[in-house]
């Protein structure tokens, strides 16, 4: 039976009326703070670490359980744990695996907020970070230090969309005892499975495809046997836990994931090989285009893109003509995020620590949303239009 058969009939409410279950498509939603014993001795066992039930709002109510263990269900993992937005998540993970004195391997195309934490937050721990060229792969090796503990990928960026080589950098941890993380949000658990890659830690934002629409924050981190169980008791004991609406709301949208994901991936490719053979632009930046440099890395390593890529234009271009080009689109939203079902663009200028070739470039990032694609197309070219006429 396929994940996304398991996700849609997965049934956690169970509740008796009049000696009858009541069984409902949709999950309850639970709300609480306090919650209360059936007696002293159950109390005494919450009180000494000990009570196997929920013993307070903040141990994870049933509603953040059920979207935990469905998680875990597409990532293959020992556990998954919650969080109020992606980058808490981020966070999180460095904290919990990280101590002074320690080094941590980065690649140079991760999650902006993840770099800055990286660069001026884990200092203040006395914890290193090197960050490496994002098509890294069997050359992590010389990155690696007697006191590196981590290493970081995100696969492909969000921004410029290269890709590390998993396999690589994997084998290379392991023999070093190095932990590995990802920051998988691209592909989603469909479209690459990091446990079942050999990396220990697979991080989510929540907020984007798994969600898809646009209305709330989580992150996810998803660990297998050998980090779950430390995981775990950092987690407990810093009192994390999500809101139950939007945990509810991530599990209606994980229901449809498959489905919408099939759309994103269409639209984006189709809008990315059209755009290739446009004059003005110079570069289109979508890992399933046999263009892209890594492109037949991308095709043993995922079985499918998402609705996230970039494109340059040519230098002839000017900062205003392109400012008039977005300016002029109608149905993509100018804004921050992608993975809802809205189509949007961003644009920013490209800022690494190693050696790119993007350095400097003016990379605009398209979302494709779940629009039809010809209306899409229209959009773009009648604003291709305003600025070359």
């Amino acid at each position: 039976m396929k994940d996304t058969t398991k996700l849609i009939n997965m049934n956690f409410n169970r509740i008796s009326v009049g000696n009858k279950e009541l069984k409902t498509v949709n999950p309850a939603v639970h709300r609480a703070s306090t919650v209360l014993f059936d007696s002293y001795d159950d109390m005494d066992l919450a009180s000494s670490g000990k009570y196997a039930g929920i013993y307070y709002g903040t141990n994870r109510l049933p509603t953040q359980r059920e979207l935990e263990e469905s998680l875990s269900l597409l990532e293959k993992s020992s556990i998954t744990r919650l969080f109020p937005s992606g980058i808490s998540a981020i966070r999180h993970v460095l904290l919990s695996f990280l101590k002074s004195g320690d080094h941590i391997v980065v690649c140079d195309n991760v999650y902006g907020p993840t770099k800055m934490m990286c660069k001026y937050f884990l200092p203040k721990f006395n914890i290193e970070t090197t960050f490496t060229p994002p098509d890294l792969g069997a050359s992590i090796k010389k990155y690696i230090k007697k006191n590196t503990k981590m290493i970081f990928m995100e696969s492909p960026g969000s921004i410029t969309f290269e890709i590390q080589n998993i396999e690589e950098i994997v084998k290379a941890a392991k023999q070093n005892k190095i932990i590995t993380a990802i920051d998988n949000t691209w592909a989603t658990p469909l479209y690459f499975k990091p446990l079942e890659n050999g990396i220990d830690i697979s991080i989510q934002s929540v907020t984007k495809y798994i969600s898809g629409n646009s209305d709330l924050l989580l992150g996810s981190v998803s660990l297998g046997r050998k980090t779950a169980e430390n995981f775990d008791s950092y987690y407990s004991l810093m009192g994390i836990y999500c809101s139950e609406n939007d945990c509810y709301s991530a599990l209606k949208g994980l229901k449809t994931l498959e489905l919408r994901l099939r759309q994103h991936e269409k639209n984006a490719m189709e809008l990315a090989s059209w755009l290739e053979n446009h004059d003005i632009i110079e570069r289109v930046l979508h890992p399933g285009l046999k263009s892209h440099p890594q492109h037949e890395l991308w095709k043993t390593t995922f079985t499918g893109s998402s609705g996230l890529f970039g494109f340059i234009f040519k230098p002839e271009i000017t900062k205003e003509q392109t400012a008039q080009f977005i300016d002029s689109l109608e149905l993509f939203g100018k804004g921050f995020s992608w993975g809802g079902y809205k189509s949007l663009i961003s644009c920013g200028i490209v800022k690494r620590d190693s050696e790119s070739e993007f350095n400097g470039k003016n990379i605009i990032r398209v979302s494709a949303g779940l629009e039809d694609l010809q209306d899409l197309k229209n959009d773009i070219s009648r604003a291709l239009k305003i600025i070359i006429k």
